[in-house]
């Protein structure tokens, strides 16, 4: 492997994920174009319901991802179609429940929201119907995520800008034609959903082999598979509540600022999320190679993998980095028309230039951590980091106010980095040191 096969695989998976925000996005734009904002309203407030539940649950993504890149590392199919339907249950288990509490999630997410009576009405139309699509959207998670630990990148790609494709004609045509509104760009995210499920269960059926026997169920169910996965999944969702926490807690203390500077940092976290998702494509890459590794017990493969992680991480660090610094008079300006909020925007953009520095070790390593199936240290980290976090923000909000704020989330970006690359050693050592000494046993004993 080679910094082009490792750029070959890194690319199409960062187009990949940045598609991922795009179904709220569409529906946004639709409705958009309707004369009331209260429909805007709607529709942002059961995007953010629905980007949260699914947020919570994007680990099914990627720990399928991990242990499918092994299973295909150790060439064994069978372990690779176990690496799909063990997470397929989960997803389709956990979205049955959002199903079953639709209506206490709703009643929450209101309360604590607190919409308008217009907007009030649009939002509960548009979660209503959306909400139908949780089992699909989640099994599409798991889905993409073993296509992508496969390295069947072009048709993971596909099968999400299909689904794309599919929500925008359907929503013009609900909206435009048949007059349908919110309920009609719901209507289109639900039906593209359960399309690309379908389609998805199409191409894998295809995909095994001619004499592939089916699963029994005992073998599907077997606990201890099971528990590590389910350890597996724990922990990213504890790295999940830990961001989720952070990024809570920074909204609130910056909204203790006033509106202008609210928005400022609203502005500023939308770019973050841009570098974000840049970044997610070279951690996929690396999560693929280091689980084909472990499956394969190639221990030059994981090295060069390491390797190469950290060199793109410097690499691609100086090149988001450099990039925002060129056209950062024109991307402000993208999210907002308001003099203030840009003059504000444009004071505090020095640290979200930090931002790629200081975190794009931590998020591509987070690659590396999930391919080899290992969560627990990814969990670790993010505790410390959420930490630190805490104590800067006490310690310099009070005197730096909004600037302290920053400090406190680039030093949270940086804490993630440093602490998750101390574990490395570790994670090696666990990898390798143990299966060579058995190999020598066996040598000798031969």
């Amino acid at each position: 492997m080679n910094h082009r096969s490792y750029l070959a695989l890194a690319i199409p998976l960062t187009i990949s994920t940045i598609t991922t925000p795009l179904l709220g996005v569409v529906d946004m734009a639709v409705v958009g174009q309707l004369p009331d904002p209260a429909y805007i309203g709607g529709v942002a407030v059961g995007t953010i319901i629905f980007n949260t539940m699914y947020w919570l649950f994007g680990f099914l993504r990627v720990s399928t991802s991990g242990f499918a890149a092994q299973a295909q590392g150790a060439n064994d199919e069978r372990q690779q179609v176990l690496a799909l339907i063990r997470p397929l249950f989960i997803a389709f288990v956990v979205g049955a429940s959002f199903l079953f509490l639709q209506w206490p999630i709703q009643y929450l997410a209101f309360v604590f929201i607190n919409p308008t009576a217009d907007v009030y009405k649009f939002a509960s139309d548009y979660f209503s119907i959306r909400i139908w699509g949780a089992p699909f959207a989640l099994m599409n998670y798991v889905i993409i995520g073993w296509l992508v630990g496969r390295s069947r990148i072009r048709i993971s790609l596909s099968l999400q800008v299909l689904m794309n494709l599919i929500n925008i004609l359907l929503a013009i045509m609900f909206v435009k034609w048949f007059s349908w509104d919110v309920s009609g760009v719901a209507a289109a995210t639900l039906i593209a959903e359960i399309a690309a499920f379908i389609l998805s269960l199409c191409i894998i059926i295809k995909m095994l082999s001619p004499s592939f026997n089916f699963l029994a169920i005992k073998e599907i169910l077997d606990p201890k598979p099971f528990k590590k996965m389910m350890a597996m999944n724990r922990d990213l969702m504890i790295r999940t509540f830990c961001l989720l926490a952070v990024f809570n807690v920074f909204t609130a203390k910056g909204a203790s600022f006033g509106t202008e500077v609210l928005a400022a940092n609203a502005v500023l976290i939308q770019v973050h999320y841009m570098m974000a998702y840049a970044f997610d494509g070279f951690a996929n890459a690396s999560s693929i190679y280091v689980g084909k590794a472990v499956g394969s017990h190639d221990q030059g493969l994981y090295k060069r993998t390491l390797s190469l992680s950290c060199q793109w991480a410097l690499f691609s660090s100086l090149f988001i980095t450099g990039v925002y610094y060129l056209c950062k008079s024109y991307i402000i300006p993208l999210f907002t028309q308001i003099p203030s909020v840009i003059e504000l925007a444009s004071t505090y953009e020095r640290w979200i230039m930090l931002y790629p520095i200081s975190a794009a070790l931590g998020l591509i390593l987070y690659g590396v951590f999930t391919g080899a199936t290992e969560a627990k240290p990814i969990r670790n980290s993010m505790v410390y980091a959420l930490i630190l976090f805490l104590v800067i923000l006490y310690v310099c909000v009070p005197v730096l106010q909004n600037h302290g704020l920053w400090l406190a989330f680039i030093l949270f970006s940086l804490g993630r980095s440093v602490f998750l690359a101390l574990y490395i050693p570790k994670l090696s050592r666990k990898l390798f040191s143990v299966k060579e000494a058995c190999y020598e046993h066996s040598s000798r004993s031969i």
